[in-house]
């Protein structure tokens, strides 16, 4: 997922998107409690995704407060 897909995207698709990948989040950081997850870095690229989510929202929001 990169920032310039996640710019043709409404904010509603956006904060859906976001959920999903908390909910992703929280089901690795489960697995690893557990000791079942196979794919450690998917960890990393979930938060990062979360983040550049996030990153596009507040874009976004700052460009529609100027406006």
């Amino acid at each position: 997922m990169n920032a310039q897909e996640l710019r043709g995207k409404t904010p509603d698709q956006l904060r859906e998107d976001l959920s999903a990948l908390k909910k992703e989040a929280f089901n690795l950081r489960f697995q690893q409690a557990t000791g079942q997850i196979e794919n450690t870095a998917r960890m990393r690229q979930v938060k990062r995704d979360a983040a550049r989510v996030l990153t596009v929202l507040n874009e976004k929001a700052a460009q529609a407060a100027a406006e």
